[in-house]
Formats: C-alpha cells, sequence, structure tokens
C-alpha cells in the first residue's frame, strides 16, 4: 500500500484508486478486533492485537486518501466513516446485551466473517476496471500481495486453533488472494506496454 499512497501524494489526486478497500478493511478489523477480546472469544487475543494495529494502519490511510481525492469524493468517503464507527458502535453495545456467552461469540463471529469476505472481496470492484483496460495500474501488486498472505496466514491459524469463524473467511480470502495476483501476472506486461506508450506520446 506505501507505493500507492506514495503516488497519490506525488501526483496530489487519488486518480482511479478506490477508497473502498480501505473502508471495508477498517470496518473488518475492528470487527475482529471485538471478536477476539475475552469478552466475545476467549484466548484470541493475538486477533485482537493484529486487528488494532490493522484499524490504526486503515484509518491512516483513510485519511490520507481523504486528504487527496476530489471534493465530491470526500463527502462520500466521511459519509463511510461515520457508518463504519456507527455500524461498530451498535455491534459492540447490541453484542453486550447477549448474556449467554456461546450464542455472543456465534453472532460476533459470524459479523466477523461476513465482515472478512467483504473485505476480501472488495479488490473485485477493480477487477473489472482491470479486465476492460488490460492493465493493473490501479491494482496495487503489494496490496494484493499483503492480503493474499494475511489471509493464508489466519487461514492456518483458524485451522490450527479450530475456529471456523477464522479460517472459512480466510479460505476464500486465500482463494480471491490468488485470483488477483494471477490477474497481475496475466497483465502486468499490457500495463508496462501502455505506460511506455504514454511516455513516447507525452514526449513527441
Amino acid at each position: 500500500m506505501r507505493p500507492t499512497f506514495m503516488r497519490i501524494m506525488r501526483n496530489q489526486s487519488t486518480e482511479q484508486f478506490s477508497g473502498l478497500p480501505y473502508i471495508y478493511g477498517l470496518l473488518n478489523c475492528l470487527i475482529c478486533a471485538w471478536y477476539g477480546t475475552p469478552l466475545v472469544s476467549p484466548d484470541n487475543l493475538l486477533v485482537t492485537s493484529v486487528n488494532s494495529v490493522g484499524a490504526v494502519f486503515q484509518l491512516a490511510y483513510i485519511v490520507l486518501y481523504v486528504m487527496y481525492t476530489e471534493k465530491e469524493k470526500k463527502f462520500r468517503m466521511f459519509g463511510w466513516i461515520l457508518t463504519v464507527f456507527g455500524l461498530f458502535a451498535i455491534i459492540v453495545i447490541g453484542s453486550l446485551f447477549i448474556l449467554d456467552l456461546e450464542l455472543r461469540r456465534v453472532i460476533i463471529g459470524t459479523l466477523s466473517c461476513a465482515s472478512l469476505i467483504s473485505m476480501f472481496a472488495s479488490p473485485l470492484l477493480i477487477i473489472n476496471l482491470v479486465i476492460r483496460t488490460r492493465s493493473v495500474e490501479f491494482m496495487p501488486f503489494f496490496l494484493s500481495l499483503s492480503s493474499f498472505l494475511m489471509s493464508a496466514s489466519f487461514l492456518l491459524y483458524g485451522i490450527f486453533s479450530f475456529d471456523p469463524f477464522i479460517y472459512v473467511p480466510n479460505g476464500i480470502g486465500t482463494l480471491l488472494g490468488v485470483v488477483q495476483l494471477l490477474l497481475f501476472a496475466h497483465y502486468r506486461n499490457s500495463s508496462r506496454e501502455d505506460s511506455a506508450e504514454g511516455l513516447i506520446v507525452s514526449y513527441s
């Protein structure tokens, strides 16, 4: 993600980069962090720690995105941010009213599954652009790679800890990560050719 935001800051524009993956990522990190707390799921503090750090990074990326995006997108992103924190507050407060701890774990676990799947699927919004333009310019390689590695790691963690709320969505995330990496491998040469053509036109 760092190369993406270095480019955004250099060009003073978010261009066609989407901010939704970071919104989905923030919501996912918040819900998964809550799922890992002792109030919901015992012996899962590693999940809380990792996702708390992830939430801080996602929020930082969102702030940078808002700083350099168009005015219309700024209002849209602010709306999404408020929605995310509103939903998270409802989830936390609502779950505390569920006195049955196992039921609480199942409900929050199901929500964390849904948020994880939506986060992993959010780059599919970009895949249509990649196929249409035959370019991976706006599907950053390191974002796709890090998503794949993260989901694969938690897939193994979920399997070894016998937690379906962790290994099921991360299994799906691993498959989606493979799809993104395959797309990158297939279209990367096209992106380089387009970039070269762009340079020729600019200097002619």
